[in-house]
């Protein structure tokens, strides 16, 4: 985290994990679809800080519902104890990148010597487009 950003925490009692046994077709790996988790994390319910929540709500992220439920989906070769783990442990990480504000840039002038390249590269380019329309040497 940076200096001056808050930790924001997610209660584990607002996540709702299920394990999800999907019937695949036929030779789909038993095992990793046994253990297979689905976290699911209502947003507007939650206890987050307002401001977080909003934030949460405009990403443009397809695991967001319209209802603002965010559903992650776990599905490794490991216990379904581990992929819920990794799944609140993502859910956290998401919830951290949108817990600091982003820092909005101020206008700045253009520095003097900024503005003198801009002005030499138009009257080169002026230049350029003048020496276009004349024949060359040697064209009579």
């Amino acid at each position: 985290m940076t200096a001056g950003a808050r930790s924001v925490l997610v209660d584990p009692g607002e996540v709702e994990c299920s394990a999800v046994r999907a019937q695949g077709a036929g030779g789909q790996n038993v095992n990793k679809v046994a253990s297979a988790v689905h976290l699911r994390f209502g947003i507007a319910a939650s206890s987050l800080p307002p401001d977080v929540k909003e934030r949460l709500l405009a990403l443009r992220d397809g695991r967001i519902t319209r209802d603002g439920v965010l559903v992650l989906k776990a599905q490794q070769y490991r216990t379904q104890e581990a992929n819920r783990q990794d799944a609140l442990q993502r859910l956290q990480a998401l919830v951290d990148s949108v817990a600091t504000a982003p820092r909005v840039r101020r206008a700045t002038r253009p520095t003097l010597a900024s503005r003198q390249r801009r002005l030499q590269a138009k009257s080169r380019r002026a230049e350029v487009k003048a020496q276009r329309g004349r024949p060359g040497p040697g064209s009579f």
